[in-house]
């Protein structure tokens, strides 16, 4: 045994140590989540940090909820979490659907028992989902965003994967602050969203590549001087593409 390694002041100068290293990284990612300009970056960011610093964690996502229903997954850290967000929107009823809007902190400790949302837990944790910690992000008007936290067993979230949990939340939520940003987030999002499904359009009509259905969408938005989210909004509901006529 190393000496004083038993010791109370042996404990102490690794728990000094411990809380130093967390309190150097939680700054290290503050910093990154400050200069951070494009937002999916943001997002896999936070996953990233979640999963590296808080205690426990097997997969991780950031959620966002829209109308108190619809609930995506972003930067999701593997399938599971895409599969509860999915099962939260069809149930209509879930951490993020129901308390996460009211409650900084949802914790679902044992999901094969938990009664508040019935219908929910049981086809979650049928999917693999044993355990969750949901933290708000943030809340503007009916849309929310959460960093969800999901265990491999039940009860395996302890005081300090809350505790760790909260401070990556709060950094994250700076992030987030103000209703400029969340609405630049939402807008971002959309617009990523829609110019995915244009693509697919182009791509299944002229059977073409991505980055050629890119261009396609591209170069009509330089042609009609319209940005390229109309361009794509456009041939998304319409199955046209915008020409220099307007048509």
């Amino acid at each position: 045994m190393t000496p004083g390694s038993g010791s109370p002041k042996g404990t102490a100068n690794r728990d000094a140590a411990v809380v130093g290293g967390l309190a150097s990284r939680l700054g290290d990612l503050a910093r990154e989540l400050q200069q951070e300009q494009d937002t999916e970056a943001l997002l896999t960011d936070i996953v990233h940090a979640a999963l590296d610093l808080i205690p426990h964690v097997a997969d991780a996502s950031v959620s966002l909820v829209m109308g108190r229903r619809t609930v995506e997954s972003r930067a999701a850290s593997g399938e599971l979490p895409r599969k509860i967000d999915a099962l939260q929107s069809a149930a209509g009823e879930g951490p993020c659907v129901d308390a996460a809007y009211d409650e900084r902190i949802v914790r679902v400790p044992d999901m094969g028992h938990e009664a508040r949302w019935p219908k929910f837990a049981k086809l979650a944790y049928a999917a693999g989902a044993r355990s969750m910690l949901s933290f708000q992000l943030f809340v503007e008007g009916d849309t929310l965003g959460a960093l969800n936290l999901y265990g491999d067993d039940v009860n395996i979230f302890d005081e300090e994967s809350e505790q760790v949990g909260l401070l990556v939340a709060a950094h994250a939520a700076v992030a987030f602050s103000g209703a400029q940003e969340i609405s630049q987030l939402n807008q971002a999002l959309g617009t990523r969203d829609l110019i995915g499904q244009a693509k697919g359009i182009l791509m299944e009509r002229f059977k073409i590549s991505p980055q050629q259905a890119f261009h396609i969408l591209t170069r009509a938005s330089s042609e009609t001087n319209i940005k390229l989210r109309d361009v794509a909004d456009h041939l998304a509901s319409s199955g046209e593409i915008l020409t220099r006529n307007g048509s």
